[in-house]
């Protein structure tokens, strides 16, 4: 097992030591403030954006287990606090996670992660910034840093904590591989979840695509390319078939894209190549889509019989569908309107999350609650400091009125 305490890469010496004074900096700031009482509107605002300030610049990439733990401990700082109970890491296969677990049954399960696409000192050449409007810029924040600090905000001033269990995870950019059995474990005894992952444009995402990922191997036999070119297996030019052919079982009035992603063969330039390997993502609406595509895949056959195909992957996550949303939004919708946010808009996206998880064990799940933000995974991300603030109290209002369900349901 790893040591919590490794640090991973390097940078420059006077780089390292600023950024870890404005780091250092950040999180005396968002820890020692203390959560603003009722109504103090600019109290709460500067305790967002320190606490965002303090999040993002602990770079936290997959499998990073140090700086992930680092990041752990100030949501810890923030979190327990809030709920009155500590926070517990859980390791799974060698990758942490961290569980707030419910004081009671029936809860709500808010669930989110830490990992970030970015690269250990990203950070480094794009600080977090936040302008005159209110708008914060860095690494991971729209994916999804600030929808963790809208959670935290959102604990502290829900009505009962009690009955709520908070879980973020360390491995969602790979495909939740070691966390997916936690989610749907505590999913499944919980009564809703909401699920903390970017909105779209301000909108919650009502339904989403299932995703499968494929990789296919192709083995052919090396020869000299000028020489005797004829006596080789061409493992390049049967991957090129399948990609043309895999193109053909997309369904665009279904909504199920079939996109080769990554693709490798072949060594040097005079020699045939004898291995590829190609990588798909394919994403659908409806599980019977994904269902058709594996099935494609499973009996995938080299058009050259000289070259062989080992295909490995299948479906990751399946759809998140609108019914497992609709009484959620509803509820949500009242407590916007409660709040005295703006009405909520609600829409289907292509991309997944662990929601997709939970949906698919029939437990009510609503996704979308981060903030107002734009640029996942690209390096225009962004999110509106106010938006975090909203999101708070929408998450907080959500909460109490699941609650108040609950209360009436057991009269």
């Amino acid at each position: 097992m790893s040591d919590l305490g490794e640090t991973h890469g390097t940078q420059p010496a006077a780089r390292a030591a600023d950024s870890t004074r404005r780091q250092d900096a950040a999180r005396a700031a968002a820890a020692t403030r203390r959560q603003p009482a009722a109504g103090d509107a600019a109290a709460t605002r500067a305790l967002t954006a320190d606490r965002l300030r303090a999040l993002v610049e602990h770079e936290t990439p997959t499998g990073d287990r140090a700086r992930i733990a680092a990041a752990f401990q100030t949501l810890r700082e923030w979190v327990e606090p809030a709920l009155g109970r500590p926070g517990e890491l859980v390791t799974v296969d060698g990758v942490d996670h961290l569980l707030f677990a419910p004081a009671a049954e029936p809860y709500v399960l808010l669930l989110g992660h830490v990992d970030t696409v970015w690269p250990l000192g990203t950070l480094a050449d794009w600080p977090f910034t936040l302008d005159a409007d209110g708008i914060a810029r860095g690494p991971g924040i729209f994916d999804m840093k600030a929808g963790l600090v809208a959670a935290a905000g959102a604990l502290a001033t829900a009505s009962d904590p009690s009955r709520v269990a908070l879980l973020v995870s360390g491995d969602e950019e790979i495909g939740s591989l070691t966390s997916r059995a936690l989610i749907e474990q505590l999913a499944a005894r919980a009564e809703a979840v909401l699920v903390l992952e970017p909105s779209e444009r301000g909108a919650l995402k009502l339904a989403r695509c299932g995703a499968s990922i494929y990789r296919v191997r192709f083995e052919g036999r090396a020869a000299h390319a000028g020489l005797e070119p004829e006596r080789g297996a061409n493992a390049l030019t049967e991957l090129s078939r399948q990609v043309l052919a895999s193109g053909e079982i997309a369904d665009a009035a279904a909504g199920t894209t079939v996109t080769p992603t990554v693709a490798s063969a072949g060594t040097v330039t005079n020699t045939v190549p004898a291995q590829a390997e190609l990588m798909v993502d394919v994403r659908a609406r409806t599980l019977a889509e994904l269902e058709r595509v594996d099935r494609w895949f499973a009996a995938l056959a080299a058009t050259d019989p000289q070259v062989t195909i080992a295909v490995e992957g299948g479906i990751n996550r399946p759809p998140l569908e609108q019914e497992s949303s609709r009484e959620l939004f509803a509820l949500a919708q009242e407590a916007a309107r409660d709040a005295g946010l703006a009405a909520l808009d609600g829409v289907a996206v292509g991309g997944a999350s662990d929601g997709n998880f939970t949906a698919a064990l029939g437990v009510p799940t609503l996704d979308g609650l981060g903030p107002l933000g734009g640029g996942a995974h690209a390096r225009s991300e962004w999110v509106s400091l106010d938006a975090v603030v909203e999101r708070s109290r929408l998450i907080a209002g959500i909460i109490d009125a699941i609650a108040a369900r609950r209360r009436g349901e057991e009269r």
